[in-house]
């Protein structure tokens, strides 16, 4: 496997792409100029150095001189601990955080869960869930915000089931978003009123 193909193939993991698209990256890369090629790697490079993982969220945030462990929606005393946010990945937690509608806390479960799939745990954050739970005095609602898709309403009953005792141990409401969201809607991709309807009508 010569270059090219070693690229593509890298290509091909990022999400939503394919093996031609993959393949278009490798030759716009090809035809930029090697400084061009080498501010890219050094940004690819310099983003680990800079980027943290919120150690209550699993949010990625840029880190600030005085390196918190936590991101700044979760140090933030004007958020509200009440509500948590369940989202699938960032991109999710970043399209509620613009619209405005929203102004709770929030947690990255890290993925969706397939609908024929023996080792559940390993892909997604359920145990980590958990615990945020059980370690939040204020909380009385958990909000599942998951993309409206078979998998997206499969990992809706999954989490729900994983975390029931808990919620019904600790008093907290289990909701989901509501109808406000259509059908096959990528959570990333709803507009602000879109997100703000499905947040009223959760249930």
């Amino acid at each position: 496997m010569d270059t090219i193909d070693k690229l593509t193939e890298i290509f091909k993991e990022f999400p939503g792409i394919g093996e031609r698209q993959a393949r278009r990256f490798v030759y716009f890369l090809m035809s930029r100029s090697p400084a061009y090629n080498e501010n890219l790697s050094g940004l690819m490079k310099d983003l680990k150095k800079e980027v943290a993982q919120c150690k209550e969220c699993f949010r990625f945030f840029i880190l600030n001189q005085k390196k918190d462990k936590s991101c700044d929606i979760c140090n933030n005393v004007n958020t509200d601990a009440s509500i948590l946010m369940v989202v699938e990945k960032d991109s999710d937690l970043e399209s509620v955080k613009k619209s405005r509608v929203y102004n709770g806390r929030y947690f990255i479960l890290g993925g969706l869960v397939p609908i024929v799939e023996k080792n559940t745990k390993s892909r997604i954050r359920i145990e980590e869930l958990k615990q945020a739970m059980s370690a939040g005095k204020n909380l009385k609602e958990i909000i599942l915000a998951f993309s409206l898709s078979p998998q997206g309403d499969h990992t809706d009953s999954y989490v729900r089931d994983q975390i029931k005792d808990v919620a019904q141990k600790s008093g907290i409401k289990v909701s989901s978003l509501g109808k406000g969201l259509s059908t096959g809607t990528e959570l990333e991709y709803s507009d602000n009123d879109t997100l703000k309807n499905a947040l009223k009508n959760r249930q």
